[in-house]
């Protein structure tokens, strides 16, 4: 990590010169003003073809120690960007077989050829593919968001950062009754502490009745910003989300013991949405969205 190479990696993530169209970039898929997430149901790649998966949040993905819907083995960013760049089916930004000419035309660029010599000084010949992604890689771990009213309240003692509501939220959330802190959990309100535990099934992935198989826990910072949810985008709403979860109650055989036991009353569901929602981050939005609007 360094500033060079962040800031370097900052300026590729925006670049649509990476895609095979010339119109398509990182942030086409992870936008900024929806946390680096998106607001359609699956992702369409550069070609305009249908992803599998819903563009996953890129906050605090740093702290992941896996990466991907369905995918617990990529273990690096880095590992996990040559998938959006180089996949053939389906196309995302469709690099594989131009990596060398698009190298040859950044190389040619003057800013950027200055921007690669001063974030690897030591490589005489610095624009490559290997570089192009350690930049990017570097530039996600930058996407750190930790000023939430939830961090406000917790981490700094400000009591009136959340509503009381918000606070009776919190309580459900984190109780046996609603489960939801079975999955989402640590400071990231994800599923990376199965990938430290190892227990039963992909690390840090569940079962919740959207899927045949398990899909990554995301993490639920600023998840008021990222609707549409699940892995395949088939919930509009938080709302929608809660229903969901109080269907599968219902269920006598559930596909995960974590899950609730009974449905949520109008009250609960009110007052997890309160709780989600004190999740957001605004001045990590506003990081974001006012650098692109510059750009």
């Amino acid at each position: 990590m360094s500033q060079a190479k962040a800031a370097l990696g900052e300026r590729l993530f925006f670049e649509p010169r990476l895609s095979l169209t010339g119109r398509y970039s990182c942030s086409s898929c992870h936008e900024p003003a929806h946390s680096f997430a998106q607001d359609r149901p699956v992702a369409i790649g550069a070609t305009g073809e249908a992803l599998p998966h819903n563009a996953m949040a890129l906050v605090n993905v740093a702290y992941n120690i896996s990466f991907g819907w369905s995918r617990p083995r990529v273990r690096s960013l880095e590992a996990q960007m040559l998938e959006p760049l180089l996949n053939a089916h389906p196309v995302e930004l469709g690099l594989k077989g131009r990596e060398a000419a698009v190298c040859a035309q950044l190389a040619a660029d003057r800013a950027y050829a200055g921007d690669f010599a001063a974030a690897f000084p030591a490589d005489p010949a610095p624009v490559t593919l290997e570089h192009l992604v350690e930049a990017i890689a570097s530039f996600e771990r930058t996407l750190i968001s930790g000023g939430s009213p939830f961090d406000r309240y917790v981490f700094n003692g400000e009591h009136e950062a959340l509503s009381g509501q918000a606070k009776r939220g919190m309580a459900l959330f984190f109780s046996k009754r609603a489960g939801c802190s079975g999955c989402h959990s640590g400071f990231n309100f994800s599923g990376n502490w199965r990938d430290a535990q190892g227990e039963t099934g992909p690390a840090g992935f569940a079962r919740n009745g959207t899927s045949a198989r398990a899909m990554r826990v995301p993490t639920l910072r600023n998840v008021a910003l990222t609707a549409p949810y699940m892995h395949d985008g088939r919930f509009a709403s938080l709302t929608a989300v809660l229903d969901h979860y109080s269907s599968v109650a219902r269920q006598a055989a559930r596909a995960d013991p974590r899950l609730p036991r009974v449905p949520f009353s109008s009250a609960e569901r009110s007052a997890l949405i309160a709780f989600l929602d004190s999740l957001t981050d605004e001045s990590f939005v506003g990081r974001f969205t006012g650098a692109a609007t510059a750009r």
